[in-house]
């Protein structure tokens, strides 16, 4: 990538929620540095969380934004670095304070199925472009909210482009596998340690048994933390842990057998353009809920591994959505934290352990179209976004 003095500075962001707007955005860089005629350079907004994923691409500055005041700060960045568009996934607050520092905006929308009405004040519906990706089905709910958007353009999955994928018209015995929690942490999550308290004990004692004798678990996990989670005696011979930059992890994900994942929708999509077998670990958030039915229900083979009902009832944070996604939120994070307490108590849930055992059962059986999800939304979505950025850049947007 070019950095000489002539180069169009472009604003990124993406949202401080789990590691898939790092990871959307992580392809949309790959797709401009492969197809701009001009010299970029790139500058990033917040996204803390996600930034060692993006290790791999020239960012020339990081700049933290305040809890508060956050479109003071942003218009003076645009001003100091004379920025002349921006890409943001899913963070409206800072989309909506580009626009109104005058730069324009494409916003990607990697959820449009999961809004209501009560939503509608934290989107940009107002950006210069505002890229939805195509989705399995809209929900009625969401369908007014759509609908107001100035500027929609729909996309095809905007992922990364997995390692030619190895040989997998035969179905297990699984010997390797990829344990994926994503980035974990999440706004308003008082503790998000609770969830690979709750969950990684059963998922590595479902793998032993099952007889895989490699596996990675990739996350931004403490090496300490990490450490108290794998019992030696219980977990795979070779179980080894730590977090993957996003080419890490096409690369590992090429390479496993079978991938067990907190069903975050880009890792589900990479996934099947990589056609590996994947296992839906129960979900951390209100979309994962969407993600794990929409990828069963693609593939034909029901591999979604649910929380107990005394854990939490999916029907029930559903149904709280028409209030606004932190409702649901709520009732999910409350239900997780009591699953990370009784782990603590008793070592790892016997349900979910038997949970991950029988979805591991259910994923071995030949001839599964793993990538069933990714083919009904297409994978072109970071060339598509790169290709509109571009055209604003060239002043040539709207197109005539």
């Amino acid at each position: 990538m070019h950095t000489d003095s002539a180069a169009q500075t472009v604003a990124v962001a993406g949202a401080e929620f789990g590691w898939g707007s790092s990871g959307k955005l992580s392809a949309i860089l790959s797709a401009l540095q492969e197809r701009s005629s001009v010299p970029l350079r790139f500058v990033g907004l917040a996204s803390g969380l996600g930034r060692p994923l993006l290790s791999a691409h020239s960012v020339d500055r990081w700049y933290d934004l305040p809890a508060d005041g956050a479109p003071g700060a942003i218009r003076e960045i645009v001003r100091s670095e004379r920025v002349r568009a921006a890409v943001v996934v899913l963070d409206g607050r800072t989309a909506t304070a580009l626009e109104a520092a005058g730069v324009p905006t494409v916003f990607v929308d990697s959820l449009p199925f999961l809004w209501t009405e009560g939503d509608r004040a934290a989107l940009p519906l107002d950006a210069a472009v505002y890229c939805a990706q195509k989705c399995v089905e809209l929900p009625p709910e969401c369908l007014d909210v759509l609908a107001s958007v100035r500027a929609l353009r729909w996309v095809d999955a905007v992922i990364g482009t997995p390692p030619a994928a190895t040989d997998r018209t035969a179905a297990g015995p699984y010997r390797s596998a990829l344990v994926s929690l994503g980035g974990l942490q999440a706004p308003r999550l008082t503790d998000w340690t609770n969830y690979p308290r709750a969950v990684v004990p059963a998922v590595l004692e479902a793998l032993a048994a099952y007889g895989v004798h490699e596996v990675h678990l990739a996350g931004n996990l403490p090496a300490d933390l990490a450490g108290r989670l794998v019992d030696a005696s219980l977990a795979p011979s070779r179980t080894t842990t730590g977090a993957l930059t996003h080419g890490e992890f096409l690369d590992r994900l090429a390479d496993c057998d079978v991938l067990l994942t907190s069903p975050g929708l880009t890792t589900l999509l990479e996934a099947g353009a990589a056609g590996v077998p994947t296992v839906c670990l129960p979900p951390q958030n209100l979309s994962q809920i969407f993600n794990g039915r929409f990828h069963s229900q693609a593939v034909g083979v029901d591999v979604r591994v649910v929380w107990p009902k005394d854990v939490l009832v999916e029907e029930e944070a559903l149904s709280l959505r028409s209030q606004g996604e932190d409702h649901a939120l709520e009732l999910i994070y409350g239900g997780i934290a009591t699953a990370a307490a009784a782990a603590a108590g008793r070592g790892a849930s016997a349900v979910l352990r038997d949970g991950v055992l029988t979805a591991l059962r259910r994923s071995a059986v030949e001839g599964t179209d793993w990538g069933a999800l990714t083919s009904t939304i297409g994978t072109g979505g970071a060339a598509q976004v790169a290709g509109i950025l571009l055209t604003i850049l060239r002043g040539a947007w709207p197109p005539v």
